[in-house]
């Protein structure tokens, strides 16, 4: 099922399948590495919720809701045992 980045909570993770908007919107979100098929992971939230902090690429990324909302995401199932504990 597809989704939004914004949608997925803490501790989740998607693939990337799009983004959605302008091409200037695109482009500086793909030089910050939000690129098709790679994994992100939503690592926290401000306590408001907004700007969230994302693992993608081997690095730590802080987006604000709003361009979270213009990247479209397949939800990644957790493996079985993961998380388990």
């Amino acid at each position: 099922m597809e989704y939004r980045l914004v949608d997925l909570k803490p501790g989740e993770t998607g693939k990337i399948k799009g983004i959605t908007g302008s091409i200037k919107n695109k482009r500086r979100l793909t030089a910050m590495g939000i690129v098709h098929g790679k994994e992100i992971t939503v690592e926290m939230a401000a306590p408001m919720g907004d700007p969230r902090i994302y693992s993608v690429l081997g690095y730590r990324l802080s987006m604000r809701n709003e361009d979270a909302q213009t990247i479209c995401v397949v939800q990644v199932e957790m493996m079985a045992g993961e998380g388990l504990q």
